[in-house]
């Protein structure tokens, strides 16, 4: 039996900002509500950044607005905080006000065990640090969970951490430092413990992408309400994924995207060191170059 998710991500509720038409997010959530009541999912996903931040009171406002957008879909929803639900906000605001705890779980369903990886979205904004960081709790919690997996694992999260190239991405090609965490590389090692297939979803970068690193596929959603690859207009995208032997993803909106693989348990083989750096390449390097 194939499961069936709807997923959203970055809805930025707010002004319009840079690319985000955070001024029609409300009314492609109706839009959203009705998406989901036709494809009728087991589970709904919102993969965080409900709002485009200002100041805490706002802030508290229009996740309100976007919690009770919500309330119109029927299917189980499971929320995650994406880094604009938390500079102003703690964790515990975003929970009272959608009614969830939004720690890291597990669920298992028609076969698949989902693993809702809320790991800390934050961007600090320290003197002594700046970005995401990837706490050591939330690494072991991930690799604990790959290793107990007995069944077909989808990691789902905000931030991506496959640590693809952001080349042409309007965001994050000249900031790819905020695109993932700064530890990605331990993420995808504890993601390779598993001894089953692993697919991750992810929002953060607002775009639709595929990548396959260790033979673990790797999805991002574009934004409900992103424009750089829609000519101005609201990305609107909306999400099916149906997980079975094969795996389906449809987009729909203005920037529609399909992909269908079979998720493989296969790893690679482990990268070479610096060339130099690798006992025999090295020598014949120093050889070539005497």
């Amino acid at each position: 039996m194939s499961v069936r998710i709807c997923v959203v991500a970055d809805i930025h509720h707010g002004k319009p900002s840079a690319t985000k038409r955070g001024d029609t997010a409300i009314a492609l959530m109706e839009e959203f509500a009705r998406f989901t009541s036709e494809a009728r999912p087991d589970i709904v996903l919102d993969l965080g950044d409900r709002i485009s931040d200002e100041n805490r009171e706002t802030d508290l406002a229009l996740q309100k607005d976007v919690g009770e957008a919500f309330r119109q879909v029927a299917a189980p929803i499971h929320h995650f905080n994406g880094n604009h639900d938390r500079d102003h906000l703690e964790v515990s605001d975003n929970e009272t006000i959608l009614g969830q705890p939004m720690k890291s779980m597990t669920l298992d369903l028609g076969g698949w065990r989902i693993a809702l990886w809320r790991a800390d979205a934050k961007i600090h904004r320290d003197a002594d640090r700046h970005g995401f960081v990837l706490r050591e709790e939330d690494l072991l919690w991930l690799s604990r969970t790959a290793q107990a997996a007995d069944r077909p694992l989808l990691v789902v999260s905000h931030v991506p951490v496959s640590g693809h190239a952001q080349t042409g991405n309007y965001y994050f090609e000249r900031n790819p430092s905020v695109s993932t965490y700064p530890m990605a590389e331990r993420a995808r090692a504890a993601l390779a413990q598993a001894r089953v297939p692993v697919v991750c979803l992810a929002g953060h970068v607002h775009w639709n992408t595929v990548t396959t690193v260790d033979g673990i596929t790797h999805l991002t959603q574009q934004s409900l309400t992103e424009s750089f690859t829609t000519q101005g207009e609201p990305a609107a995208a909306m999400g099916l994924l149906e997980l079975g032997e094969t795996v389906n993803w449809q987009v729909a909106g203005r920037d529609p995207f399909a992909f269908g693989f079979k998720p493989s348990a296969r790893r690679w083989t482990p990268p070479l060191p610096v060339f130099s750096e690798h006992p025999e390449i090295g020598a014949r390097i120093r050889r070539a170059a005497s």
